[in-house]
């Protein structure tokens, strides 16, 4: 670990607070760029909260508790400068698909069972933190990712364009609420149509035109102004209504755990939402301004702001790369930029509410479906089709999984596939049997270079893949196929090259051995060329060096050949 300036710093109490940190080596020529990006965070925290609060069917200024009180807790244990923390998309459609079957239609023990995932993924945290399991988030690839973003964007459209064209909208996945909101065509209130269609107009110009600027608050202002002169609320156009002033109220959970069945899955899942999307973000603005991330503190960071954000009976929060982003556009040189967008959005909690209480609902489903445009990357899936098929299906399961699950049992079914699709791929290696390069003495693959010279007398294949339980087979009924169609006196001597082969399990030393039987039995000879340190330890311990005259390291299939064994084997 190390500080802001690279110096090594080997305190305990340093390492798991990281705010004492930089706060120790803060300079005070950082505060101008902190307190522009906080102001900033906060001019776009505020729109962006009050949708994906409304999302994720919470009152609109509990999304605003998410950014003022997660980005002080992630401030205090996080190791990113950058990352900003608060309600995501995709976390706020996971609430809003589960919490309402576990709610039944009551609208406080809703707020209380989302409150409550908060406090039980802050506990899930310090538990993978103290267990070490950051490493499980590499189980999540980026190809699912891209599908389960893509998934996410369209259903999330799905749940915004009823707010948008005013109709009401239903059903609880994708397929339902195309079904529904294709029904309701006819009932879309012309009004409420052109507030939404205009507000994204001038947010897609906006962020043409002035990239990194507050343009969603422009245009929420903007629609008060509006929707308070032409009086848009008794023409039939939704608003926020009332918000209450004032600061959340801090309190501990109002449920325990084995009040809400489920309450675990829940969390779990967005915890593993939260996770790879902050620390896919953290790592990004990392590696821009050069500094080391660490990915186990990430969990603590995680973990303190959704534990703040829970004490204000928030909802579950996650780093996100929009608005990180934001803040590193405005300047933010470390965790400070959160503390100021907490404090100037405390401020407008206290003063500034009432001018929210005509803020059109279409305008919020605007912000949504703007925010969300990015997530969907069809230029990422069509590479995948070229490149890489077994990552365009991981990212396919991903994609129709959320679409028809739902986030967390989408996403899950997404990494399922991709292990499956990793263990179908490993299981099938491919074995490259081998012919000299004419005029060298390096060996490779006669399927790829057929102009390759033939070994007489030797077949010598080389498994591009470890050899472990789920191959062994398919690379020994390989190696036997080919012997068997060279014909019974063609081949005196096999040479096994495992220098692609970095680990080997007892399967496959025992895989080995029966090739050394069969070849035995045939009169054939084995060795063994190219094999690493840990799989000569391995077949050592298992016998099998005195079978194929030893595994020392130096010898390769030139010096086999050279050293005539080949003709020795053919000639005996």
């Amino acid at each position: 670990m190390t500080d802001v300036n690279g110096r090594a710093d080997g305190s305990a109490w340093v390492r798991l607070v990281p705010a004492a940190r930089w706060l120790a080596d803060y300079r005070i020529g950082w505060l101008r760029g902190d307190a522009i990006a906080g102001v900033t965070l906060a001019a776009y925290a505020i729109p962006v909260s009050l949708a994906y609060a409304g999302l994720a069917g919470l009152p609109p200024q509990v999304g605003v508790y998410g950014y003022l009180l997660g980005g002080i807790g992630y401030a205090l244990l996080g190791s990113s400068r950058q990352l900003a923390i608060g309600p995501t998309s995709a976390i706020s459609l996971m609430i809003a698909g589960t919490v309402g079957a576990m709610a039944d239609g009551d609208a406080a023990r809703y707020a209380q069972i989302a409150s409550l995932a908060a406090f039980t993924v802050a506990a899930l945290c310090v538990v993978a933190w103290a267990l070490r399991l950051s490493a499980l988030v590499k189980l999540i690839s980026d190809s699912i990712l891209v599908g389960f973003k893509a998934g996410a964007a369209l259903t999330i459209a799905m749940t915004q364009l009823p707010s948008l064209f005013g109709v009401a909208g239903g059903g609880h996945h994708v397929l339902e609420r195309v079904a529904a909101f294709a029904g309701q065509i006819g009932d879309v209130q012309p009004l409420v149509m052109v507030t939404g269609l205009g507000a994204i107009a001038l947010l897609v110009l906006g962020e043409r035109l002035l990239p990194g600027r507050p343009v969603a608050l422009a245009v929420v202002a903007l629609s008060i102004v509006v929707s308070s002169a032409f009086g848009l609320g008794a023409l039939g156009v939704p608003t926020t209504g009332a918000i209450p002033p004032g600061l959340p109220t801090l309190a501990g959970p109002a449920l325990r755990l084995g009040d809400v069945e489920g309450i675990v899955p829940l969390a779990a899942g967005c915890l593993l939402l939260a996770y790879i999307e902050g620390v896919s973000a953290a790592r990004t603005f990392a590696a821009k301004h050069g500094y080391a991330l660490d990915p186990r503190q990430e969990l603590l960071g995680i973990g303190a702001a959704n534990l703040a954000t829970a004490v204000g009976q928030g909802f579950p929060v996650a780093g996100g790369l929009s608005q990180s982003a934001v803040n590193d556009k405005a300047g933010a040189r470390t965790p400070l930029a959160l503390v100021i967008a907490s404090a100037t959005l405390a401020a407008c909690l206290l003063f500034l509410t009432g001018l929210l209480e005509n803020l059109p609902k279409a305008v919020l489903a605007a912000v949504v479906l703007t925010a969300i445009y990015g997530l969907l990357d069809v230029p990422a899936l069509a590479r995948m089709w070229r490149v890489s098929r077994a990552d365009f299906y991981a990212a396919a399961v991903a994609l129709v999984g959320v679409l028809l699950l739902g986030i967390l049992q989408g996403i899950l079914l997404a990494a399922l596939a991709s292990l499956l699709i990793l263990l179908v791929d490993t299981s099938r290696p491919h074995v490259a049997f081998l012919g000299r390069i004419p005029g060298t003495s390096h060996y490779s693959d006669v399927a790829r270079h057929p102009e390759n010279e033939a070994l007489p007398g030797v077949l010598a294949f080389r498994p591009e893949a470890s050899l472990i339980y789920v191959n062994t087979e398919a690379v020994l009924e390989a190696v036997l196929a080919r012997l068997d169609a060279s014909g019974p006196l063609a081949v005196r001597l096999v040479v096994c090259d495992l220098s692609a082969s970095p680990y080997l399990d007892l399967a496959g030393s025992r895989a080995l051995h029966a090739l050394h039987d069969e070849l035995a039995a045939r009169g054939i000879a084995l060795r063994i060329v190219g094999a690493h340190g840990r799989v000569r330890d391995l077949l050592r311990a298992d016998g099998l060096d005195r079978k194929v005259d030893g595994l020392d390291r130096e010898v390769t299939l030139e010096g086999l050949l050279g050293d005539g064994m080949a003709n020795d084997a053919v000639s005996g």
